[in-house]
């Protein structure tokens, strides 16, 4: 992990992301500690935890640490928890105690005490250790992730940025800056950040071929596992999404209601996807949920996303990351 952070940094890129999702992927402080000592300058997210994989303290002291070692540039990305909860068959946590656990989060870093609860017991804490191994003077960034208006409301009225996975419509981010705007107590801050996949084409290349499929194909495959799992959200999809959720369904032998689908389901989530999937990666899913085009193309593509309010675009590699670092860094440069 830490040689792609190098790379990235060395690429000129300004952020390098790990995801928290506890039963798919490696602990995130671990890789973000190794990143923190072997770069200088690039800033270091983690895009997302939730206040249902960690508590308050835990996280506060895990954040802590990392802006101990990499001042002024950790992340700290906070969310419902949608996948990483799904993945071990719970539902996400409820907006009202994203905010609390935002803002809670926020005065900690800042030094600040808190009003914690566990059950009927409350106490207020801070860290007792205010030197800079635990309290760096150079803030950590936060953004709350934003998959609809609520979630970018509560960034709008704790005044951080927003991170949202694969949604590429221009207007859709017109309506989570608004939102934001309209929740904030004053000006908004923070920046707001696009995940996504990236498959940069060459002229009369097939924008719908394997090479494509393998390269963007986990966001696509992503967006069929929550509708799989989420029977009301397939119900609402057109006739060759729903077809597609249900071959999936077939294909990983399980069904929409079954207690313990999220195991099948969730398998290899995120990961580059196997051959035999291929054929569940719509062209219409391609097109609605990843950047593939030539150069020209992306560069209008990402120019409306950033008129948009898009402040910075973060892609997964899977297939070759060295290489498609390189070409995250060409195409922006």
């Amino acid at each position: 992990m830490e040689d792609l952070a190098v790379q990235a940094e060395e690429l000129g890129l300004s952020s390098f992301w790990v995801y928290d999702t506890p039963m798919v992927h490696g602990d995130p402080f671990a890789a973000l500690a190794l990143c923190a000592k072997a770069t200088s300058r690039i800033k270091l997210g983690v895009g997302v935890t939730s206040p249902t994989l960690r508590s308050i303290p835990a996280a506060a002291s895990g954040f802590a640490s990392l802006n101990a070692l990499a001042p002024g540039r950790i992340i700290c990305g906070v969310g419902t928890g949608n996948s990483a909860r799904r993945t071990l068959g719970m539902p996400p946590t409820k907006s009202a105690e994203l905010e609390t656990f935002t803002a809670s989060l926020q005065d900690l870093s800042a030094g600040r005490p808190i009003s914690y609860r566990e059950g009927v017991r409350v106490s207020d804490i801070q860290f007792l250790h205010a030197g800079p191994q635990q309290l760096p003077t150079d803030p950590i960034e936060f953004v709350v992730a934003a998959q609809g208006l609520k979630s970018a409301a509560i960034a709008g009225r704790r005044r951080t940025g927003l991170l949202s996975f694969a949604i590429l419509d221009p207007d859709a981010w017109r309506a989570f800056q608004r939102a934001r705007l309209e929740a904030a107590d004053g000006p908004v801050v923070g920046d707001s950040y696009l995940t996504t996949s990236l498959c940069v084409l060459g002229e009369g290349e097939d924008p719908h071929g394997d090479a494509v499929r393998d390269a963007i194909g986990h966001t696509v495959l992503s967006f069929l596992v929550f509708a799989a799992d989420k029977p009301s959200f397939a119900e609402v999809l057109g006739p060759e999404e729903r077809e597609a959720v249900q071959r999936f369904l077939t294909q990983r032998g399980t069904t929409g209601t079954a207690p313990d689908r999220f195991r099948r389901l969730y398998t290899n989530y995120l990961g580059r996807i196997d051959p035999t999937e291929r054929d569940l990666i719509l062209p219409s899913l391609i097109d609605k949920l990843a950047l593939v085009g030539t150069r020209d193309n992306l560069l209008r593509r990402i120019a409306a996303l950033e008129a948009a309010g898009v402040d910075e675009l973060v892609i997964q590699p899977v297939v070759d990351p060295p290489t498609e670092l390189a070409e995250l860094a060409k195409l922006t440069a």
